[in-house]
């Protein structure tokens, strides 16, 4: 018999026949935080494109498409292909890119897809226009305009029009509208602080947009907003397009995050271990190490229950977590597993290949994690 890597679980096990380290979500949380946010935008009338970086999954995306998404957004090209391949119809690169074999990328796409994309530089629209309009094809082109950031788009409204003109010049572009991101005021942990910040965020984008009016230019599409900012940018009378993407997850850092009643999301997304030594008092090591778990934003938090609630992820290692025991030093945890929360969800998707899905303790579901390492 030929050797063959095992499944890393199977629809129907228990749970705690999952091989770890593994990602599982709890469905019931995950098809509630999932419905909320579909709620939320239905409710002020403003359309949902969720980031589908957060999660990389084409089953997810298809379920909040069912949910009234219209589309999805992706941050990079090839990102964008499992999607298509999947049928998703409508994505939108909400990132810059340059050089011919990303045009050829996009150009590609948009022949499949209704595709739209960033730019903040005529450059970047000249390379996509000549390609679009040679092939034929027509690209939707939504230049970015930096609303905090401080990272991409465009700060004044001068080289705003001198991108819409750029635009104009070619057959195989459209202006789709505004890219209006502030990703740093997404984890801002006091509500009133990250409120301030997206209103000043609405307040700069207004400013674009009455410069526009004035130059007699309509703007269809005003596209941004995230997880941390949701219920500020639907109310703002700005946005007319939302961008969420871990809503449908909550990792540790959006867990730390002051919340209101708007929204009452939950951690949907775990990371189950296994205590593999107990060779030093006061510790234990686990195997989720850095190949498992991204901790740009932190640690690990080890979820509580009455035999959990005195561990510490403290350091993480290439295959190994080292966790500190703060009570009961006494008992011999070998093989105990444990629940994780990743600091931050997106780059500790892109590390596995699959999703185990479980309701009540059962494993219902298996989804591949599709566009995990499509970074270019």
């Amino acid at each position: 018999m030929p050797l063959k890597l095992p499944p890393i679980a199977k629809v129907g096990d228990a749970l705690n026949l999952v091989s770890s380290p593994a990602l599982l979500i709890d469905l019931d949380v995950f098809e509630s935080n999932i419905q909320q946010m579909a709620d939320l935008s239905r409710r002020h009338k403003i359309a949902l494109r969720p980031h589908a970086k957060a999660h990389k999954s084409t089953a997810i995306a298809k379920a909040q498409l069912a949910s009234g998404a219209v589309g999805i957004c992706c941050q990079k090209l090839s990102e964008a292909y499992p999607f298509a391949l999947a049928g998703i119809n409508s994505i939108h690169i909400s990132n810059q890119f340059v050089g011919a074999s990303k045009v050829a990328m996009a150009v590609d796409l948009a022949r499949h897809v209704s595709l739209s994309v960033c730019v903040d530089h005529v450059a970047q629209i000249a390379a996509l226009g000549t390609a679009a309009t040679q092939a034929g094809v027509c690209i939707g082109v939504l230049p970015e305009v930096d609303v905090g950031q401080g990272r991409c788009g465009v700060s004044n409204p001068d080289d705003l029009v001198k991108l819409i003109d750029g635009i104009s010049k070619h057959d195989g572009l459209k202006f789709g509208g505004l890219q209006a991101y502030h990703g740093g005021a997404q984890h801002i942990a006091p509500w009133e602080q990250r409120q301030q910040a997206a209103h000043q965020s609405a307040d700069l984008t207004a400013g674009y947009l009455k410069h526009l009016v004035a130059r007699g230019i309509q703007c269809e599409i005003v596209t941004g907003g995230g997880t941390g900012t949701v219920e500020f940018d639907v109310a703002s009378g700005i946005y007319n397009e939302i961008q969420p993407g871990s809503y449908v997850f909550m990792d540790r850092s959006y867990g730390a995050n002051e919340w209101r009643r708007t929204l009452q999301l939950r951690h949907s997304l775990f990371i189950v271990s296994t205590i593999m030594s107990t060779a030093k008092t006061g510790q234990v090591v686990c195997d989720l190490g850095l190949k498992g778990v991204a901790i740009d934003s932190g640690m690990p938090l080890v979820t509580s229950d009455e035999h959990q609630q005195s561990l510490q992820y403290i350091a993480a290692n290439d295959e190994h977590g080292i966790i500190e025991v703060l009570g009961d030093k006494e008992r011999d945890r070998l093989g105990e597993r444990v629940l994780l929360i990743p600091g931050h969800c997106d780059p500790t998707a892109n590390l596995y290949k699959q999703y185990v899905g479980y309701r009540q303790n059962k494993v219902e579901c298996l989804w591949d994690i599709e566009a995990r390492g499509l970074s270019q």
